[in-house]
């Protein structure tokens, strides 16, 4: 997971403003369980003192293919069975607004310092890229992990500052925001706030990205995939082939 701090001053974030500092060193972990998810990806601390042994990470079984960002699933993941609130205030069932569409899930927080905002960058950007009949194909969905800040209306005001009026930003319960998350193989913590008053929240990096002919979830991109990465492989992921 990642541990990212926001202080008191920071909710109701206001939007992008560029690329923001990395403040702790993030690697990506993708871990097996005996279950019929098939497989677990989890974005942990790293240290770079220390051997990857030692840092917890565990080796990725159960892929057919790994390129420098994208891993294709062995097993893909079935889309969670979620129902929450968009940014107009309306009830979104996932599965049925998302049936049949080339679809990216992410979840993160808006106030979250470095990653969220630039992985939501990158995908904007890539998806620009493409030619406008594929960019009405792909559908961007952000969950928040963070539901008591982010409303519905921060998410809406926060989500076009990445510039795609598309991105579709969903808040809800917690509980019910943590299984789905799970059910992907995320895992996130509910935010807590230390006696200095700034608040620590963990959850895992990952983007999965779900074919629009089976409406499986078959690819997974940890934080470090950039915005060429995503480029070079979303006309294939819209047409659900493998990238």
């Amino acid at each position: 997971m990642s541990t990212e701090k926001t202080s008191p001053s920071q909710s109701g974030g206001d939007g992008p403003t560029g690329r923001p500092g990395r403040r702790t060193p993030l690697i990506v972990a993708a871990v097996a369980i005996v279950a019929a998810l098939g497989i677990v990806a989890a974005v942990g601390l790293g240290d770079d003192t220390k051997d990857t042994a030692s840092s917890g990470v565990a080796q990725i079984e159960g892929v057919t293919e790994k390129t420098r960002a994208a891993t294709v699933l062995d097993r893909p993941f079935t889309k969670p069975d979620l129902v929450l609130t968009d940014t107009k205030g309306e009830r979104y069932d996932l599965r049925e607004r998302t049936k049949g569409k080339a679809t990216l899930i992410y979840f993160g927080y808006t106030n979250c310092p470095d990653v969220c905002p630039l992985t939501m960058s990158n995908i904007a950007i890539a998806k620009k890229q493409l030619p406008q009949a594929d960019q009405d194909k792909l559908q961007v969905v952000f969950v928040t992990t963070d539901p008591e800040r982010d409303t519905a209306a921060s998410l809406a005001k926060w989500l076009p500052g990445f510039g795609d009026a598309s991105f579709t930003g969903l808040t809800g319960d917690f509980s019910a925001i943590q299984a789905g998350a799970r059910s992907i193989g995320i895992g996130i913590d509910p935010p807590k706030k230390e006696k200095d008053g700034t608040v620590v929240s963990m959850h895992g990096a990952q983007v999965v990205a779900f074919s629009p002919t089976t409406d499986q979830g078959y690819v997974l991109y940890g934080e470090d995939a950039t915005v060429d990465d995503y480029a070079k492989d979303l006309p294939k992921i819209i047409k659900g082939e493998n990238p």
